[in-house]
């Protein structure tokens, strides 16, 4: 079915309501966490083409970022899952998601070139690709069909939550001007002993879950948005906690590290929200990395469309 080719897809970053961090797992060294990943309409763009003449493999052109990328390995795992034997594939990125943020930009674009490639052979389904997504990533399942999730296990576990009102939830994105390894910062985590228990972490999964499931924008517990990976991101990056300030001082009503950092989000939850978050934004003007401003997004945002 490559003659549907070019496609395009837009993989949406994703922000983490609440974290919560259990133990290591003796199968495979992941923890288990808790977590409900917000999609949101900050997004990468994807292209999935005809590889040009003379080229023997799939390859992806994603400039400014070395190195292997993930998108790469979620083609490979398809093609090798699914017997998908098409003609070699040029998938084309344009980044707009910060690298090494906590914001899973590369775990979206892995899910947006698994949504690319069973739209163009025709194969797969939800099911396939989350299964190959958690073999990926953490982050990689839940942003197969973008929107809210309730995350367990490793991230492989999802409940689908209510979307909520984009119209009355904006988002403040503060990057920092470097990154951060998300394995360094778990392993900082571990140092700092910030692990809870299993029986801890099935009490914030129902709690998250009774708080969400009328779709509000962010839970009324305030407890129920803490992030178990921020005292070790702010550990390896103080400046972190500076930020946060900024986010409270421009207006934000919460203020929290998204997934393993560095970056902040500020949180503006009720009405007019995207409006009061430009508003900070343009307080915030001067700052460097820019502030984004952001709402949340559901599966119909990322959907493939012809390129």
């Amino acid at each position: 079915m490559t003659d549907v080719l070019p496609t395009r897809v837009l993989a949406p970053a994703k922000v983490n309501l609440g974290l919560f961090l259990g133990p290591a797992r003796t199968q495979d060294g992941r923890h288990e966490l808790v977590t409900v990943m917000q999609s949101i309409s900050l997004a990468d763009e994807l292209t999935l083409e005809r590889a040009p003449a003379g080229v023997e493999h799939d390859e992806v052109v994603c400039p400014g970022v070395p190195g292997e990328n993930l998108a790469a390995r979620a083609l490979a795992a398809f093609r090798a899952a699914t017997g998908w034997d098409a003609p070699p594939l040029r998938l084309q990125i344009v980044k707009r998601i910060p690298v090494a943020a906590g914001l899973g930009g590369g775990s979206a674009d892995a899910a947006g070139a698994l949504r690319l490639a069973r739209h163009a052979s025709g194969l797969g389904d939800d099911a396939l690709l989350r299964e190959l997504g958690a073999a990926l990533g953490a982050d990689v399942p839940a942003q197969i069909a973008p929107g809210r999730w309730l995350a367990g296990g490793a991230g492989e576990l999802l409940e689908a939550l209510p979307d909520p009102n984009p119209s009355s939830f904006g988002l403040l994105v503060l990057p920092a001007a470097g990154g951060l390894s998300t394995a360094v910062v778990y392993a900082e985590a571990d140092r700092l002993g910030l692990g809870r228990s299993t029986e801890t972490l099935e009490q914030r999964r129902s709690a998250l879950r009774r708080a969400l499931e009328l779709s509000a924008a962010v839970p009324a517990a305030r407890e129920l948005l803490e992030n178990d990976l921020a005292p070790a991101a702010i550990s390896l990056c103080p400046e972190i906690a500076d930020v946060r300030s900024q986010a409270r001082d421009a207006g934000a009503e919460i203020a929290l590290v998204s997934g393993s950092g560095p970056t902040v989000l500020g949180l503006f939850p009720h009405a007019n929200g995207l409006g009061r978050a430009e508003r900070a934004a343009a307080g915030l003007q001067d700052r460097v990395p820019v502030p984004i401003c952001a709402t949340p997004v559901d599966a119909a945002f990322a959907r493939v469309t012809s390129a």
